[in-house]
């Protein structure tokens, strides 16, 4: 009878320890030992992959907005198949998904099956930021691989027509305040957009047949000439004039003289009364406060609901479930 309780003891602390492992957290060093050159090894293919397509790292770190906005930073948007979220519309335009291949590659022949597809577009996003001149900032890691995509969440991505209330509603949401919103945003910073959205803004701004009243002339004039009405909808446009390339601040002192391309950009500034146009300010002014408020944001992002410990899976493959 005396061994009774031992057993029992012995028993809950098994089971918390499964219970642990299932909501491990996510934690900096978690490839320290498994993995330890994987910083080194994806920074390796990003470089080759920037030479054959000077537009990468934005479209990279583009994916890990996407993936992490539908159920959490899960790869979810890796995966190919009949309800892939690739094939829905506000992914139509993503790429980069080639050179996450070739990542995951490269890491399967280094240490296999131990690094993560949402680990690795967590990272690439982080590494890509930092090679195009914007900040570094400690990537949380240990997320695990969904078995399914979940393309009824795809409505949570924004599409750039959103009003400044609208747009502030879905991030409170995901637990983002208006600091957070604003960084966020200057994600754009770098990158380019196609003319589909934003055309609205140039020939028929909420209907009226007009142009929206709050760009900058002479840029409507410049847009207007690169998407012509009848034009292609799919022609890029750089979303920064002057530094499409640089991760800098100069997506701010855009909005501060009206020339924000997304209509959900430019209402940041010229949304009267709203707490975001002192940030925008203050972001304008300090390079430093924005990199380090994007560091922040960008960390709370990749922390949304990702599946850790015995959930989900490591893909072999980031377009397949194993």
């Amino acid at each position: 009878m005396a061994s009774y309780p031992k057993i029992t003891a012995l028993f809950l602390l098994a089971i918390a320890m499964m219970l642990g492992a299932s909501n491990a957290q996510l934690s900096a060093t978690f490839y320290s030992k498994t993995c330890p050159n994987v910083s080194n090894i994806i920074t390796s293919v990003l470089q080759t992959a920037q030479g054959n397509d000077i537009w990468i790292f934005p479209k990279l770190i583009r994916l890990h907005f996407h993936d992490c906005f539908v159920n959490g930073c899960d790869a979810s948007l890796l995966l190919n198949g009949t309800n892939s979220e690739k094939t829905e519309t506000p992914n139509l335009s993503t790429d980069g998904y080639g050179v996450i291949d070739d990542i995951k590659t490269a890491l399967e022949k280094a240490c296999p099956r131990v690094v993560s597809c949402a680990d690795i577009l967590a990272l690439a996003a982080q590494l890509s930021v930092s090679l195009s001149g914007g900040p570094k900032w400690t990537v949380p890691l240990g997320r695990r691989d969904s078995r399914a995509p979940h393309k009824e969440k795809i409505g949570n991505i924004p599409s750039g027509h959103e009003s400044l209330a609208t747009i502030k509603s879905l991030f409170k949401s995901f637990g983002f305040d208006s600091t957070d919103l604003v960084a966020l945003s200057g994600v754009h910073t770098f990158g380019r957009a196609q003319c589909a959205a934003f055309t609205d803004r140039l020939y028929n701004f909420n209907n009226t047949g007009k142009p929206d009243p709050i760009l900058n002339a002479t840029y409507l004039t410049s847009l207007k000439s690169q998407c012509p009405q009848g034009g292609s909808p799919t022609s890029l446009i750089d979303l920064d004039e002057q530094t499409a390339l640089s991760f800098d601040n100069k997506y701010f002192l855009n909005l501060q003289q009206r020339r924000g391309l997304l209509q959900t950009d430019q209402e940041l500034f010229s949304t009267a009364g709203a707490d975001t146009i002192a940030l925008v300010n203050k972001f304008a002014s300090s390079q430093s406060q924005f990199f380090s408020s994007f560091s922040k944001a960008m960390i709370k992002m990749g922390n949304l609901n990702p599946l850790t410990g015995t959930n989900g899976e490591i893909r072999l493959d980031c377009k397949k479930i194993n």
